[in-house]
């Protein structure tokens, strides 16, 4: 019995946009540095989802190896992401991101 057929593709794509849309409104209202590195990661899974499931309604690998790649961009930002955000923290002593004006010191 093959559980990923009985599911329909709309309910992911459903899912994908959901949770797109929580990063968007993550991203927009929070202001707190790593609440939107978490709402800008959020947003990279849910297109990833969707890349998948495109991928798997056309049967081809294509969708999967982009997923592949875009996961490794997320990979490499989320570790310079967090090191701009340590570097921040210590200089200003908050993760507010409406006191952080300017990178200046």
């Amino acid at each position: 019995m093959n559980f990923a057929q009985d599911v329909p593709l709309t309910w992911y794509l459903l899912l994908s946009a959901a949770l797109f849309s929580l990063g968007i409104v993550g991203f927009l209202i929070k202001r707190n540095l790593i609440t939107v590195f978490m709402s800008i990661e959020l947003m990279l899974n849910a297109v990833n989802l969707s890349f998948v499931t495109f991928a798997h309604q056309w049967h081809m690998v294509k969708g999967q190896i982009f997923v592949f790649f875009v996961m490794m961009v997320a990979a490499a930002e989320a570790a310079v992401g967090l090191a701009i955000i340590i570097a921040v923290f210590r200089a200003r002593a908050t993760l507010a991101v409406d006191r952080i004006d300017l990178m200046k010191l």
